[in-house]
């Protein structure tokens, strides 16, 4: 396995992704098709950024609930 390809798949295993989506960066890699595996790779870094802001989202709700219930100590 090329160098490059091991990298981008142990990022994209580090990253959260599938198994599912490191074969189908691991193909267009091998299919030398570096537009597609550009496009795929910004889906999956869009998905993790979904992924943060909803876990911000959540945060969020516990900041106001810590807030409201020191007010009422």
């Amino acid at each position: 396995m090329e160098q490059k390809l091991k990298e981008i798949l142990v990022n994209l295993k580090d990253a959260g992704c599938a198994d599912s989506d490191l074969k189908k960066a691991e193909h267009l890699y091998q299919n030398d098709d570096m537009k597609d595996l550009i496009l795929f790779l910004r889906r999956c870094r869009c998905s993790r950024m979904e992924e943060l802001r909803e876990s911000q989202r959540k945060v969020d709700c516990l900041d106001y609930l810590i807030r409201q219930t020191k007010t009422e100590l």
